[in-house]
């Protein structure tokens, strides 16, 4: 009755709803907490996982270089092979017979066609150190090599009952002209396989690098340009009175691209014109040979 009189009776009902709604609000914020202390748990635990699993990655990479270093893939045989001994050389190659279809002739350029990358396997990546060549291989695993033609065919890829080479690729055959261009020397002999039938060769008057005496840098490349564009000029005159049914033009890498030719090499031959076309043409008919 007192508590009603004063109105205590109201007040302590409204500290009661207070208190109830207090509670609820911290069990609201206790279950937050706990939803929280769960997330942050979750979250450590996954972030350690993605460590662990960092670790473990950087781990098996190095393990990979490591496989990768120690399998050093190297060619079972090379050399460079010319006259007599790529003349052996290929009547070996021409002597292997099988089955139809069971030996694969291809010329590889840049990319290692499916053909020849399945039947050699792992030791396909040796193509990339030998190419632009020619590959011949059995499907025994009996034979395995590859050769850089100096006459370079169309790629192509066959499978036969033995490898298929055109000797023109490899050797000198029939009539043909080769020809030394640089930048003030030009030889050029026609042959009959590897019997010289004729020569014509000259020197121009090239300023040399250590020339350049009085004149200005950009002065002296302009005149040394004209100059070689002078003997340029004179070497095609040359070469288009020569009888011959292919031509080969060996020299300076800068130069050998600007004549029609079936082939073309740098070499480093130099001296006058007759010895160093004898030794262009020995470096052009050297054959590397590679054991796959």
């Amino acid at each position: 009755m007192l508590d009603d009189l004063l109105g205590r009776t109201e007040l302590k009902e409204r500290i009661a709803e207070l208190e109830d709604e207090r509670e609820s609000l911290q069990a609201q914020l206790d279950a937050e907490r706990e939803r929280r202390s769960e997330a942050a748990r979750a979250r450590q635990e996954a972030e350690e996982r993605v460590n662990r699993l960092e670790d473990r990655i950087a781990d098996l990479e190095g393990q990979l270089e490591e496989t990768e270093e120690s399998v050093d893939l190297t060619f079972r045989h090379r050399e460079s092979v010319r006259g007599r001994r790529l003349e052996t050389v290929l009547s070996r190659l021409e002597r292997l017979e099988n089955g139809p279809e069971s030996v694969l002739t291809a010329y590889v350029d840049e990319a290692v066609p499916d053909a020849v990358a399945d039947l050699l396997e792992g030791r396909a990546g040796l193509l990339s150190r030998a190419a632009p060549c020619l590959v011949c291989a059995d499907d025994a695993g009996l034979v395995a090599a590859a050769l850089r033609p100096p006459v370079a065919p169309e790629p192509f890829t066959t499978w036969s009952d033995g490898p298929e080479l055109d000797r023109a690729w490899l050797q000198p055959t029939g009539r043909y002209a080769l020809a030394l261009v640089r930048s003030d020397v030009f030889a050029v002999g026609v042959y009959e396989g590897d019997e010289r039938v004729d020569f014509e060769g000259f020197t121009s008057d090239v300023k040399s690098d250590h020339s350049k005496g009085g004149f200005s840098q950009s002065r002296f490349e302009r005149l040394r340009d004209e100059q070689i564009a002078e003997h340029v000029e004179r070497c095609e005159a040359a070469l288009s009175g020569v009888d011959a049914d292919r031509l080969y033009v060996t020299g300076d890498r800068r130069l050998v691209g600007e004549f029609d030719a079936d082939a073309t090499a740098a070499v480093d031959a130099t001296g006058e014109p007759e010895a160093a076309l004898g030794d262009a043409y020995d470096d052009f008919w050297a054959v590397p040979l590679y054991g796959l």
